[in-house]
């Protein structure tokens, strides 16, 4: 006989179901080996098998809610098995319970194993990430299929950055793509600076489940850019749950930098930046350097959103105003079209419509 304990459901996190979320980077998850993450305030296993193959299990053992991420993944009747270290219960990677060591033979004889489980997630790994699709209904096969670059599935991920921001993944994802913040919070001589700030205008237009500021020439403030010649193209597009990549294409080469915004829980988001390129330039830029000013740009994104916590604690009116915060509206526009289809099962239909915004930045 098995008993299951009392389960609180969880208060409205303002997280977006039934999509797809960045996992982790795939050679961090070595074959016969797992690790612990928290995503969208649960706590997810992503482990590899023996062969090489990625999975996700929600990471409580059923038994005693030990992490399951803190035993290993051990090889059973010629399949990988993650094992529980407190009492050594085993779980296949699709959730069902493999094995319980304490019980006798006539004991084992009499327990259905098959009605004990660990929730499984649908993983997918492509462009060297795993990413990990969370459904409201566990048992439902994923809705859409996983993201898409517009590069190469086998491109190298050539660095890779993580930052924490100390705030609900909304605030993060309106930081990160709000344009008027940058000759404020970004002004550094290899970037922006005071005198070179002026207007622009930029086209935008819908894509699946998000939008892109349209392919144009970057802007000429921005002495990065300048770097890599006259012939240069750059799009950013965003796309739900909180996934922002930057094409710079230069010809027939690109840079390519893909962020995702993940929500940890409701208080801590987690921002994950890849990138990748095949431009023979950049093997000139040390990574150091590289690195360096990813990490000084996003921690200054991070210290900012960080300190406006201090202030959103009072719970004061905000506003968004045209056209510098119409990226943040067609979020929110998104997030609740979205909802509204997994809800109600109509078409979703994505509010963007194609638009030319113009700011001072």
């Amino acid at each position: 006989m098995t008993e299951t304990a009392p389960t609180t459901a969880p208060a409205d996190d303002g997280f977006l179901r039934d999509l797809w979320y960045f996992g982790a980077i795939g050679r961090d998850v070595k074959p016969g080996k797992a690790i612990h993450r928290e995503i969208l305030g649960e706590p997810v296993l992503i482990g590899r098998t023996h062969e090489g193959k990625a999975f996700a299990l929600r990471d409580i053992c059923p038994h005693r809610g030990i992490l399951l991420s803190t035993g290993q993944v051990v090889k059973r009747d010629g399949e990988s098995q993650v094992e529980c270290p407190y009492h050594g219960w085993r779980f296949r990677p699709d959730g069902g319970c493999a094995a319980i060591p304490s019980l006798t033979a006539d004991q084992a004889a009499a327990m259905d194993l098959s009605k004990i489980r660990t929730r499984s997630y649908p993983v997918a790994e492509r462009y060297g990430m795993i990413f990990v699709y969370f459904g409201r209904d566990p048992e439902a096969e994923p809705c859409v299929p996983p993201p898409v670059l517009d590069i190469p599935e086998n491109s190298k991920i050539r660095m890779v950055e993580t930052d924490i921001f100390n705030c609900h993944v909304d605030h993060a994802v309106i930081g990160l793509m709000d344009p008027a913040h940058i000759p404020y919070i970004h002004r550094q001589w290899w970037w922006r600076s005071a005198k070179s700030v002026h207007e622009k205008a930029k086209n935008f237009g819908p894509v699946e489940r998000g939008f892109s500021m349209l392919p144009h020439k970057p802007s000429a403030n921005s002495y990065v850019y300048r770097l890599f010649g006259g012939q240069r193209q750059t799009e950013i597009r965003f796309e739900l749950p909180g996934l922002r990549t930057e094409y710079l294409r230069l010809g027939e080469r690109h840079v390519t930098g893909f962020t995702a915004v993940t929500p940890t829980n409701a208080n801590k988001t987690t921002i994950t930046i890849v990138m990748y390129w095949d431009v023979p330039a950049m093997a000139v830029i040390p990574k150091a350097l590289i690195s360096k000013g990813i990490r000084t740009f996003v921690g200054q994104d991070r210290d900012a959103v960080n300190a406006q916590q201090k202030g959103l604690a009072y719970n004061p009116q905000l506003m968004l105003i045209h056209d510098a915060d119409v990226q943040a509206k067609w979020y929110y526009k998104l997030k609740t079209a979205w909802e509204k289809h997994r809800t109600t099962g109509e078409p979703f239909r994505n509010p963007v419509k194609p638009a030319t915004l113009r700011w001072t930045s």
